[in-house]
C-alpha cells in the first residue's frame, strides 16, 4: 500500500462528502439525521486516514507519503503534496477536532442543516490542503478556499451580529492573501525559477536585496490570520458571533494556518529578512501575549474572555518561532496543538452552557457547581489545561517555549512570562464567578448536567490534555528532527547576488528600491 495516495484520500474525502449531501432531503426529520450521519462518517474517515498516516510515520527531518504530479506544467504548476514532523501533528488536530464539531453541532443546529454540513466538510478539505501544500499555487487555492466555509459558518449561524463579523473575518483574511499573492508571482518570476514548487524555492533562497519586501508581504498575510497584535480586531467579533463548532475550529484550526505560514514559508523562505524583522515581531508578540491577558480580565462575557485569551496563547507560539532556537520552534508546534485542544474544549464548555441558559454573561451564573457538578469538572480541567499547569498539555507547550526564547532574549521572556500569571487571574476569577460564587440563582437551578453526547464531546479532549501533558515525547519525537531541519534552514546566510528582473508577459515588474 505504499503507493495508495493515503494524503489525497484524505484531503478530498470531506470534499467528496459534502458533494453527496447535495442529494440528500434535509426538509424532513429523517433527512436530517441522515445528513449528520453521513457528515460523521466522512469526518471519521478522514481522521482514520490521518491515524494511519501518523502510524506509518518515520520519525525524519523528509517530507513522507509526497505525491505529484503535473498540474499547470506551462507554468510549472503541479499537485504536490506531503507532510513532515511539523505539518502531520497539525494535520491530526484538523481531523481531531473536525469530528468533534460536528458531533456537537447534532442538536446545536436545527436550520439549513445540509448546507451547515457541507461548510463544515468543504472546510475541513481547504484546512488540511493548507496543511500539506508543497506547490504555492494549491496552497493559496485551499488558503482561499476554505474562506467562503468559514464565511457561511459565521454569517448564517452565528449570533446577532454575525454578518459584521462574517464580513470583517472576510475583508482582514482577503486584505492579507492578497499581499501574498503578489509576494509568490513575485517570487516566481524574480527568482527564475519558473516553478511554483516550494521545496525548490525552500533548498535556493532568494536574494537577499528582495528578501525584505518578499518576507513583509508573506508575514503580513500571515500575521493577520495568527492574529498578531495590532491585526487581532477581527477575532473577537468572528468568535463571539460564530456558532459553537465554528468557534472550536477557528480557534482550534484555522489560527495555526497563521503560525503554521510563518514557520513553513516566511521564515525558511527568507531567512535574513526573518532575522532582520525578528525583533519588531517579538516586541509585538509580547504586547499580544500581555494585551491579550489584561483585556481577557476584563470581559463579562465568557465566549469573549476566551477569544482574547487565544490572542495571548498565539504570542508565545510567534515568541517561540522568533526565538531560532530548537526548543522555541519545538515549542510553538506542540503549543499550536495545546491550543487547539484546550481552547476547542473551553469553546464547547461554554456553547453547553449558552444552549441551557441562552447568556453567556458572568454576572447570570454563580454556584452552578452545584447543579451540574460533572460540568464543572470538566470546565476546571479546561481552564487549568489553558493556564498551563504542569500535568496537562498547555504546561508543556509555554515551558518549552520560554526554555528555547529565555537565552537569546531574556527580556522578552521576563514579560511574556507575566501572561502565564495573568492568565491565571482571568481564568480562575472567571471560575470562581460562574461555577463557586455563592448558591445558584432560581434561573439555574434546573440546569441539567451533561447529556451522554457532551460527554463523547468532551472525554476525547480532556483524554488528550492529560496525555500531552504526562507524555509528550511521541509528539516530541514527531517534531524534533524536522524542527532541527527548519533551524538549518532559518540560519542560512545568502549572498547578495544580482537576481534577474522579474517578467510578466512582455511587461517587466520593478523592484521597489533598496
Amino acid at each position: 500500500m505504499s503507493d495508495f495516495p493515503l494524503i489525497t484520500w484524505m484531503i478530498f474525502l470531506p470534499l467528496a462528502g459534502g458533494l453527496a449531501l447535495v442529494f440528500v432531503n434535509d426538509a424532513s426529520e429523517e433527512g436530517r439525521r441522515r445528513v449528520r450521519l453521513i457528515s460523521m462518517a466522512f469526518v471519521l474517515a478522514a481522521f482514520a486516514i490521518s491515524a494511519w498516516i501518523y502510524a506509518g510515520f518515520r520519525e525524519n527531518a523528509e517530507m513522507q507519503f509526497t505525491e505529484k504530479a503535473a498540474w499547470i506544467p506551462q507554468f510549472g504548476i503541479s499537485y504536490h503534496v506531503g507532510l513532515d514532523g511539523i505539518s502531520l501533528p497539525l494535520v491530526l488536530l484538523t481531523t481531531f477536532l473536525t469530528p468533534i464539531a460536528v458531533l456537537f453541532s447534532w442538536q446545536d443546529v436545527d436550520r439549513r442543516v445540509r448546507l451547515y454540513y457541507m461548510s463544515i466538510l468543504f472546510l475541513e478539505t481547504g484546512m488540511l490542503g493548507v496543511f500539506v501544500a508543497l506547490d504555492f499555487f494549491l496552497f493559496y487555492v485551499f488558503w482561499e478556499g476554505m474562506l467562503i466555509p468559514m464565511y457561511l459558518i459565521i454569517g448564517v449561524w452565528g449570533g446577532a451580529r454575525r454578518i459584521y463579523a462574517a464580513v470583517k473575518f472576510f475583508l482582514y483574511t482577503m486584505a492579507g492573501s492578497v499581499l501574498m499573492l503578489v509576494a509568490i508571482l513575485w517570487l516566481y518570476f524574480a527568482t527564475g525559477a519558473k516553478t511554483f514548487d516550494i521545496l525548490t524555492h525552500l533548498s535556493d533562497p532568494v536574494d537577499h536585496a528582495l528578501q525584505g519586501w518578499l518576507f513583509a508581504a508573506f508575514a503580513l498575510s500571515f500575521a493577520i490570520k495568527v492574529p498578531v497584535f495590532p491585526f487581532h480586531t477581527w477575532l473577537p467579533d468572528a468568535h463571539v458571533e460564530a456558532p459553537t463548532a465554528g468557534s472550536v475550529i477557528l480557534a482550534g484550526v484555522l489560527l495555526k494556518m497563521g503560525t503554521y505560514g510563518l514557520m513553513r514559508l516566511a521564515m525558511p523562505l527568507f531567512p535574513e529578512a526573518a532575522r532582520e524583522f525578528a525583533p519588531a515581531i517579538m516586541v509585538l508578540a509580547v504586547i499580544g501575549i500581555v494585551y491579550g491577558a489584561l483585556v481577557a480580565m476584563v470581559q463579562d462575557d465568557m465566549k469573549k474572555l476566551v477569544a482574547y485569551s487565544s490572542v495571548s496563547h498565539l504570542g508565545f507560539v510567534v515568541l517561540g518561532l522568533f526565538s531560532f532556537t530548537l526548543l522555541g520552534a519545538t515549542g510553538s508546534v506542540i503549543q499550536m496543538v495545546n491550543h487547539g485542544v484546550s481552547t476547542g474544549a473551553l469553546f464547547l464548555i461554554v456553547g453547553m452552557i449558552y444552549s441551557r441558559r441562552h447568556t453567556r454573561m458572568i454576572a447570570d451564573f454563580g454556584g452552578i457547581a452545584r447543579v451540574m457538578p460533572v460540568f464543572s469538572v470538566f470546565f476546571v480541567i479546561a481552564a487549568l489545561s489553558s493556564i498551563g499547569l504542569p500535568g496537562l498539555n498547555g504546561f508543556v507547550g509555554e515551558f518549552t517555549i520560554l526554555a528555547g526564547a529565555f537565552g537569546p532574549h531574556p527580556v522578552f521572556t521576563i514579560v511574556a512570562a507575566s501572561g502565564v500569571v495573568l492568565a491565571a487571574v482571568y481564568m480562575l476569577w472567571m471560575l470562581q464567578r460562574v461555577l463557586f460564587n455563592g448558591n445558584p440563582s432560581a434561573a439555574n437551578l434546573g440546569l441539567r448536567d451533561l447529556s451522554a453526547r457532551e460527554w463523547c464531546v468532551l472525554v476525547p479532549l480532556v483524554a488528550l490534555m492529560f496525555g500531552l501533558g504526562l507524555y509528550p515525547r511521541p509528539i516530541l519525537k514527531t517534531i524534533e528532527p524536522s524542527a532541527q531541519k527548519w533551524l538549518r534552514q532559518v540560519n542560512r546566510r545568502v549572498l547578495s547576488v544580482k537576481a534577474p528582473a522579474p517578467r510578466l508577459a512582455s511587461r517587466r515588474i520593478q523592484g521597489p528600491k533598496q
